[in-house]
């Protein structure tokens, strides 16, 4: 047996590693994406390798993660429960993707992960690779062996050889990428308490920056352009996140409900993610009609809901990527922002298909609006309130005359 394992190099997929190729007697392949991290990924090899992977992959899929997944959600304008930038459930459907392109490769007769069950991850890679590849066993091994505990884990891997990553002395657990890091354990499980200062890595503490004014450019939704130079997808978002993050800008704290059934509190850093948002939304706001601006929301919470549950790789989220990029077509624009104390203020906004006009808009014209047409405007659109008001004030005389 052949098994493709989402390998990161952490305690868990370590160990994992070497307890596949006992309890299922297979060869395992290790595979890591490079999503950004910030990790030295050389040493994930080493380790991969000495623990007895029969070949590692380490990819660097950086840019196809915010092309592919991280920009087309910004494009759909899609935050879960109206808050969260989704950034670990966006890199889950990239990452089996590549599992299943590697399986196939290799000739693997199953893909592994090390996901928990308490957690979002095992259902979002279990339906991605599924919809992939469904011939595909997909083993969890968190899930299958006996090692409860942290300890039991190192005493296992001791037994075995097994080398392991250097402990780390923070009390949290991270998951990052270029789209965000989200935080957790700790004293981040006491929802009463304030996030400590140390457990935010990504963004300095607000206020202790003069504020900085950036200009981005976007192209049919997508961002392109910082202060007047292209970047490609990945350096742009690097980009935003250094910026973003002297300037305290993209924390949240949230209390998130988990597709599992349950309330978990999150908290998150996504410095790029926060500044593109509030920048597409001026745009989106500039170009679209009011009509298709009000229907945006509902659809943006679909888009939003099937990427948090995992179901990237489904006609639902493909029908409605149809609707955002013929949507997407006319915003095209630059915004202009000041970043400073965590806070992201619109100094100016400017597109290619704008719908304000100021002879109609401005009080100080006298052009393109005809005043006059108010009066007829006001007593057909008041009409639904002026029957009920009638009909009310005639059963009142009718009561009053009966009695």
């Amino acid at each position: 047996m052949k098994i493709v394992l989402a390998y990161s190099g952490g305690l868990d997929t370590s160990i994992a590693l070497s307890w596949l190729q006992d309890a299922y007697d297979a060869e395992v392949v290790a595979f890591c994406a490079d999503l950004g991290q910030n990790e030295d990924l050389s040493l994930v090899r080493r380790r991969a390798e000495k623990n007895g992977a029969s070949a590692v992959y380490i990819d660097d899929l950086r840019d196809e993660f915010v092309s592919d997944f991280a920009f087309p959600t910004l494009r759909a304008a899609a935050l879960y429960e109206q808050r969260y930038h989704m950034a670990a459930s966006l890199g889950r459907p990239l990452i089996a993707k590549r599992l299943v392109e590697i399986a196939h490769r290799e000739g693997a007769d199953a893909v592994a992960h090390g996901a928990t069950g308490k957690g979002n991850d095992q259902v979002r890679f279990f339906s991605s690779v599924t919809a992939l590849d469904p011939s595909l066993k997909v083993i969890t091994p968190l899930m299958e062996w006996d090692l409860k505990t942290r300890s039991q884990q190192i005493a296992y891997a001791k037994e075995r050889g097994i080398e392991l990553p250097p402990f780390k002395t923070s009390p949290y657990s991270r998951d990052s990428n270029l789209w965000g890091t989200s935080v957790e354990c700790g004293i981040l499980d006491e929802i009463s308490e304030a996030p400590p200062s140390d457990a935010y890595t990504l963004t300095d503490a607000p206020g202790n920056r003069p504020a900085e004014v950036i200009e981005i450019g976007f192209e049919q939704s997508i961002p392109t352009h910082i202060n007047g130079e292209r970047m490609t997808s990945a350096v742009l978002v690097e980009k935003l996140n250094e910026i973003g993050g002297r300037h305290g800008i993209g924390r949240l704290d949230i209390i998130e409900n988990r597709l599992v059934g349950f309330k978990v509190r999150g908290v998150y850093e996504s410095p790029a993610a926060e500044i593109l948002f509030q920048a597409k939304r001026e745009l989106d706001a500039l170009v679209h009609e009011r009509d298709l601006l009000h229907m945006i929301p509902y659809l943006s919470q679909q888009y939003s809901q099937l990427v948090y549950d995992g179901k990237w790789f489904s006609q639902a989220r493909d029908a409605l990527d149809s609707f955002f990029i013929s949507i997407g077509d006319r915003v095209t624009g630059v915004v202009k922002l000041e970043l400073t104390s965590g806070r992201i203020a619109v100094l100016s906004r400017e597109a290619n298909r704008s719908l304000y006009n100021l002879d109609i808009a401005s009080y100080e014209s006298e052009y393109g609006f005809d005043q006059t047409a108010g009066v007829g405007f006001a007593y057909i659109w008041s009409m639904q309130g002026r029957v009920a008001a009638l009909n009310d004030k005639e059963r009142r005389s009718n009561m009053s005359l009966a009695s």
